[in-house]
């Protein structure tokens, strides 16, 4: 029965852990994108034109804005002079100084290449989900820019380009990409750039002598996009402070002056506007992602037809500056910052098209040409199209709601209804007062933005209760089943009444049917289901709870140890939440290993005396552990560094073959002693090419990483070989069932030798030694906690009728100590909280070309690695302290959701929040 038990709770735990980490994409991440609006664009009198013909985008794929407007010496000098710092974008920087308007463009989380491309062209923010289909075609068909021109001509990457193709009218959109196989990690990559910039060259070539070409060029609303990802791939190969990325930036600013002169050379007319941008920045390691200032600020330059020329500050104080652009040498001229989805806005507003139908982008003023009547016109539209989505998501909202609470600011009820004061702000700029316009109409952006807002959390309030209930379930019935299974032993049988039946059944068809009338998904059912039935049987094994606290708390009858354990209570619940702010903080787990290398003491000085070594050991090996959370989660290739872990963890097989028997020995169970296995010949002989598979990997993974760095790509052989050692190693715990032996050390160490290759593959800096003392610590840590519960084990065993002790309060300390482990099997090789915590290096040394999907698999394979060595070794340690199977892993899971419901309540569905300026 226990092991029936065992298997539903282990059913019943993934299940609801699935459906409930979904419900995070149904509450947080829920798509902006709605369909049946009106479109609008500026009506202009006959034979007024609009202030551009045709539009060039350049997205230099993962530019920052600093790199863009500093100065440097030049990558690679040549003379003396060459060490002089300068700009390194020229052209661009005379856009800034005399022809246009510039500023910084603020991106939002996820900085990533899919959403940063969406909010630029389509002026749409979506939601953080849609990253994981940001190298795939899109799956949801939006407007945008390049869909509301004449025609769009775009060139660049496959991985951006196809999803704006096949998401417009067809034929609308002509798209020219390079092969996926161009986007090589392990060499330079202008080659993206400089095919982007030479396809452009020819589509203007031929048009000289195609009539039919050169008619459609010559149209009017016509669109022109460069993605140029050679900043990206290059950031990500060599960090954005390389030569190779400052030199890419040179190519790029040619690249542009090239194709700007073309252009203008080929319609010989002032009629084209350029903007140059980026999707998002880099860090400084080479990675992005997340919310950091240099992931969310491009550069943003605007020129040409239709833009704002420069206002020159001759004593140098022009403002919108800040420290962040002090040394650009741009004092004379005003930065003007947007947000990302306002570009969408800008260029739709340049070449007189309709505003893409989703956009919530605020067209900034500051970079028109136009008069004050014209700015105010074009923003009475911009706040038209807004306020359009938001009564169609208002209208979608108020059909499937049984009382719907409509937004106040925009409500009948407040008197102040967009048509009203829609219909105001059109009397102001017929009555000539265009200042006062345009901030009603700014105003009524707003009050629109925050209305979406509004109705795009309206369900959070239900929705969160419902799965806060949830979890809370959850937690009680892990702990209620733990303590029948575990600590009665079966021995109690849950006991239901007609009433709790009732209640229960009630509460659930109230749940059900208030998300029938919501038209709510099928999702929301299941999300209502669990804590019904989770208090239901908690409720119903009442008894075990009442049977299982006298004999957990039984013994706590005076004051003192009541007090003792409530602080112990609190200081378990302070310890979990504590890691919530290891995510940020990872420093917390260096100040948690530190006290637990003091744990030894608290077991009295007699343990201290019997057991002397291994406390001194648990005591090194935790200081160890806690080093590592100190060092940089963004590393950079050290090949020295690698092949030091790689040397360690072969030095672990060669000393184990040298020293078997007494490790063996020292190793075997105090309260059930195993007897010696000495491993045969082919044991030794398996051990033996596992360490030859460790040092195997540390040669091709020196020789790959060379290359790369010497940019001469990565050997075909190297690939081939780093594949089969990292085959082979995993199948090689099969090749020791031809002679097994059954020591748990023995088997640790086939574990860890298995998984070792595989660290040395894909490891970039300290990775390796940190596996090393991982793996060090977790036999220890289970010797210690043996050692420390043999009185209690051996006590119980004498009196207990199963074959396994049940559970003591002590256990949870032991749960702790795998909770812990677990988490900082994360973070102490990076943080695994911010997505740019990882590096692409290690994995290019296996698929150097660009495929994210088979590079996050090797990515997420690193990350398992130290879980499959804590799951082996909680395993044993569950068995040698002689409580049932996944005792002690239910105990973790049942007090683990604790830190999963502080996260719930604290995910953001949206980056971050800039300081606008106009």
């Amino acid at each position: 029965m226990a092991g029936a038990g065992r298997f539903k709770f282990m059913a019943i735990a993934m299940v609801f852990h699935l459906v409930y980490i979904y419900s995070i994409f149904d509450i947080y991440f829920v798509s902006p994108v709605v369909s049946g609006m009106q479109l609008f664009q500026l009506d202009r009198p006959a034979g007024e034109k609009a202030p551009a013909d045709r539009l060039v985008l350049f997205v230099g794929d993962g530019l920052r804005a600093d790199k863009a407007f500093q100065s440097f010496p030049e990558p690679y000098p040549k003379t003396d002079e060459d060490l002089t710092p300068r700009p390194l974008a020229p052209f661009l920087r005379s856009r800034v100084l005399q022809h246009g308007t510039f500023g910084v463009s603020h991106t939002r989380v996820p900085t990533e290449s899919r959403p940063g491309h969406v909010a630029l062209i389509a002026g749409l923010y979506e939601d953080v989900s849609a990253v994981a289909t940001g190298w795939k075609l899109n799956p949801v068909d939006f407007d945008s820019v390049f869909n509301r021109s004449r025609h769009t001509w775009s060139w660049g990457s496959p991985d951006i380009l196809p999803m704006f193709e096949h998401g417009a009218t067809p034929g609308k959109i002509d798209a020219y990409c390079y092969d996926a196989d161009f986007e090589d990690f392990s060499q330079d990559a202008l080659h993206l750039d400089l095919w982007v910039f030479d396809h452009v060259k020819e589509l203007f070539a031929a048009a000289e002598k195609n009539t039919t070409l050169n008619n459609a060029l010559r149209q009017d609303k016509i669109v022109f996009f460069l993605h140029l990802l050679g900043l990206d791939t290059t950031g990500h190969s060599y960090r954005p402070y390389s030569k190779e990325y400052l030199n890419n930036i040179k190519v790029v600013d040619e690249g542009v002056k090239e194709v700007t002169s073309i252009i203008q050379k080929f319609y010989a007319d002032d009629r084209t506007a350029f903007v140059f941008t980026a999707d998002h920045g880099m860090s400084d390691w080479g990675s992005h992602g997340d919310g950091h200032p240099d992931n969310t600020r491009t550069p943003l330059i605007a020129w040409g037809s239709g833009v704002a020329k420069p206002k020159i500050y001759q004593d140098g104080t022009a403002p919108g500056h800040d420290e962040y652009s002090a040394d650009w040498d741009f004092g004379r001229v005003q930065r003007h910052d947007t947000q990302q989805a306002d570009i969408a806005a800008l260029m739709a507003y340049l070449v007189g098209l309709e505003f893409p139908a989703n956009s919530v982008g605020e067209l900034p003023l500051s970079y028109l040409s136009a008069d004050n009547r014209g700015k105010a016109e074009a923003l009475f539209i911009n706040a038209q199209e807004i306020l359009e989505i938001y009564r169609v998501k208002e209208a979608n909202k108020k059909a499937k709601q049984l009382r719907y609470l409509p937004y106040e600011p925009l409500s009948e009820d407040r008197g102040r209804l967009p048509e009203a004061r829609l219909s105001s702000i059109r009397d102001l700029i017929g009555s000539g007062r265009f200042e006062e316009a345009i901030e009603e109409s700014a105003a009524l952006m707003k009050l629109g933005l925050e209305g979406m807002r509004y109705l795009q959390t309206y369900d959070w309030l239900f929705l969160r209760a419902l799965v806060t209930t949830g979890y809370l379930g959850w937690m009680a019935f892990a702990l209620t089943t733990v303590i029948d299974l575990h600590v009665l032993q079966g021995s109690t049988q849950p006991s239901r009444t007609v009433g709790g039946i009732i209640f229960f059944s009630s509460v659930l068809v109230a749940l059900y049917a208030s998300i029938f009338i919501s038209q709510s998904p099928p999702t929301y059912y299941a999300y209502g289901f669990f804590p019904v039935m989770f208090w239901e049987e908690v409720y119903a094994r009442r008894e075990s709870l009442a049977r299982g606290r006298r004999v957990l708390l039984g013994h706590i009858q005076t004051g003192t140890r009541v007090l003792s354990f409530i602080l112990s209570f609190l200081t378990y619940v302070g310890i979990i939440q504590s890691l919530a702010l290891g995510y940020i903080h990872r420093e917390v787990f260096t100040v948690l290993f530190i006290i637990a290398s003091l744990f030894p003491v608290t077991l009295g000085a007699s343990f201290l005396q019997k057991h002397l070594g291994l406390s001194a050991t648990w005591f090194a090996s935790c200081l160890l552990m806690s080093t590592f959370t100190l060092l940089p989660a963004n590393k950079v290739e050290d090949v020295e560094l690698i092949m030091i872990g790689g040397s360690v963890m072969a030095a672990v097989g060669v000393l184990y073959l040298i020293f078997e028997d007494k490790l063996l020995a020292d190793f075997s169970g105090s309260t059930k002693p195993q007897p010696q296995q000495k491993p045969n010949g082919i044991s030794r002989a398996l051990i033996g090419a596992q360490t030859g598979l460790i040092i195997l990997a540390m040669i091709v993974t020196r020789s790959s990483a060379l290359s790369m760095q010497a940019k001469q790509g990565l050997p075909r052989g190297n690939q081939i070989v780093g594949w089969l050692v990292l085959v082979i190693s995993l199948l090689m715990p099969l090749a020791h069932r031809l002679q097994p032996n059954n020591h748990y050390l023995h088997r640790l160490l086939v574990i860890f030798l298995t998984c070792a290759p595989t660290f040395v593959i894909l490891t970039i800096s300290y990775e390796g030694l940190f596996y090393f003392t991982f793996s060090l610590t977790l036999p220890i840590q289970e010797k210690e906690k043996e050692r420390s519960q043999e009185s209690t084990t051996e006590a119980v065993a004498e009196t207990a009728l199963s074959r396994f002790r049940p559970l003591s309060l002590s256990d949870a300390r032991v749960a702790l100590f795998f909770f812990v482990l677990l988490q900082s099997a994360f973070f102490s090789t990076g943080n695994v909280a911010s997505v740019s915590s990882f590096s692409l290096e290690s994995v290019c040394r296996l698929l150097p070309i660009f495929d994210p999907f088979s590079q996050g698999a090797l990515l997420i394979l690193k990350l398992m690695i130290p879980f499959v060595l804590i799951s082996a070794n909680l395993g044993v340690l569950n068995k040698r302290i002689g409580v049932a199977p996944s005792a002690l892993f239910m105990l973790a899971m049942s007090l683990s959701d604790i830190l999963t419901l502080y996260f719930f309540w604290v995910v953001k569905d949206e980056g971050s929040c800039s300081t606008r300026r106009r």
